[in-house]
């Protein structure tokens, strides 16, 4: 229960700050450009909050369901407007302003996108150096001669301090179907430069594709001890406690913490026996781990955090940030690499080259608010980003009902010398509606096919 309203509140709290953000920008722009707004509304349906300072000024409200939200202009294709109006309606002004009106919405949340890259990369974070654990023979790693004990120095030229920074470049370069240049520092110092392909059938496939590169982090052998435990997790209804040494898992003996996770990963909803010693005492817990979907596929997991010695910590972990100006760069190239990445994923979806699995509904999105949140506040941060410049190039596709859409029809207009036909466009919307509307229900069977299987 905790974990689902966790889960809610950071998704809420994303979307909303997604949609204001979004619908501010063609508020600012409507303002700025000499047109009366009536209404800025976050969400749709029953208003449950309204603020307007005079009959006359624009109405602020937050409405009951928060999948959206909207600005209503003063405009005569939507109703009477009153003489003193017309100047100030939305249908009347000059094609440019129409124009800066509309895109403005996605050009706020590419703004949003870049002030909060701007923010992680000056705030900094704590990651652990990207060093390789042991490389599984055969994986793709491997055959180009990765090795354990190599440290990603960089990605296609991209400095990679923290090992989610090295696998968030090489997943972004993947997808983009390119030869990968990786700087790696092998375990004796010497600096070397391994080239790695994947397979463009394989790159569109996340759940063979981790398992294929056959990479993951060093770990020290760390002593099976139990740090803390999760609030409703499996290791808790278990009655597996903190400070509990893992002695043996299925009669066979634990000596390290990883052979206790990789066990545990592998038997999802199975029905684990396990030892642990507790204050000199050795008792016995059922404990069944709970199936989890991840890059490798499904796995078990039940919750339990391992307890480090403090000097392995301090030998593995590294800091990274910015300062201003720099992470300000950073920020705009960010933004511009993962709006392309989009776009290029997009058009693969389009020609087939990218499998509808690759669609992430409301479901899945929650869930990445609330893992993202779980990690750390940076987490949730990227999280927020990364959805703002998704956000930002889907309104931009040329789908009628989209801002993309209105800005097609202006181009027409541009085009053409008059305005596309208010029948045309309602045709056209129709049809956009019904792309969107299957979309969105694609989108959200895949996220229950998420959840069953």
């Amino acid at each position: 229960m905790f974990s689902l309203l966790h889960t809610l509140f950071y998704f809420i709290v994303a979307l909303t700050i997604l949609i204001a953000f979004h619908e501010l920008g063609h508020f600012w722009a409507a303002r700025k450009l000499g047109v009366k707004v009536i209404r800025f509304s976050l969400g749709f349906g029953k208003i449950l909050w309204r603020h307007q300072r005079t009959p006359d000024s624009t109405e602020f409200t937050v409405a009951a369901l928060p999948l959206g939200g909207y600005v209503k202009m003063v405009d005569e294709r939507e109703g009477a407007v009153a003489p003193a109006d017309l100047p100030y309606a939305f249908n009347r002004q000059p094609l440019i302003r129409r124009v800066a009106i509309v895109f403005a919405g996605p050009f706020f949340n590419f703004v949003l996108a870049i002030l909060v890259y701007w923010a992680v990369f000056m705030i900094g974070e704590t990651g652990m150096r990207p060093v390789l654990g042991p490389v599984a023979g055969g994986s793709l790693a491997a055959q180009v001669g990765f090795s354990e004990g190599d440290e990603i120095v960089a990605v296609a030229g991209e400095a990679t301090p923290t090992w989610n920074q090295a696998m968030g470049e090489l997943l972004e370069r993947i997808m983009e179907g390119e030869a990968i240049p990786v700087d790696v520092k092998t375990k004796g110092g010497e600096q070397l430069q391994r080239t790695l392909t994947v397979p463009e059938e394989l790159a569109q496939q996340p759940n063979l594709l981790y398992q294929r590169l056959g990479i993951r982090p060093w770990e020290p052998d760390i002593p099976p001890i139990i740090d803390r435990v999760e609030s409703g997790g499996a290791a808790e209804r278990a009655g597996l406690q903190a400070g509990d040494r893992l002695v043996s898992v299925d009669g066979r003996p634990i000596r390290t913490w990883r052979e206790w996770v990789d066990h545990v990963r592998a038997h999802p909803n199975a029905s684990l026996e396990v030892v642990v010693e507790r204050g000199g005492e050795r008792l016995s817990r059922s404990v069944t781990p709970t199936p989890v979907e991840s890059e490798e596929g499904r796995i078990g997991r039940i919750g339990a955090a391992v307890q480090i010695p403090e000097h392995l910590i301090d030998a593995m972990q590294v800091e990274y940030r910015l300062g201003v100006l720099p992470a300000f760069v950073a920020a705009v190239e960010k933004t511009g690499d993962y709006s392309v990445l989009t776009l290029k994923m997009i058009g693969r979806m389009l020609v087939g080259k990218a499998g509808i699995e690759n669609l992430s509904g409301p479901i899945s999105i929650a869930q990445y608010a609330g893992k993202s949140a779980s990690i750390g506040f940076s987490q949730f941060l990227k999280f927020l980003a990364i959805v703002s410049v998704s956000l930002a190039v889907l309104n931009l596709l040329p789908i009628p009902v989209l801002d993309g859409g209105h800005l097609m029809f202006y181009l027409v207009e541009a085009v053409k010398g008059s305005p596309v036909s208010e029948q045309t466009q309602a045709f056209f919307q129709q049809i956009g509606l019904f792309i969107l509307l299957s979309l969105m229900s694609l989108a959200f069977i895949l996220d229950i096919e998420r959840l069953l299987t």
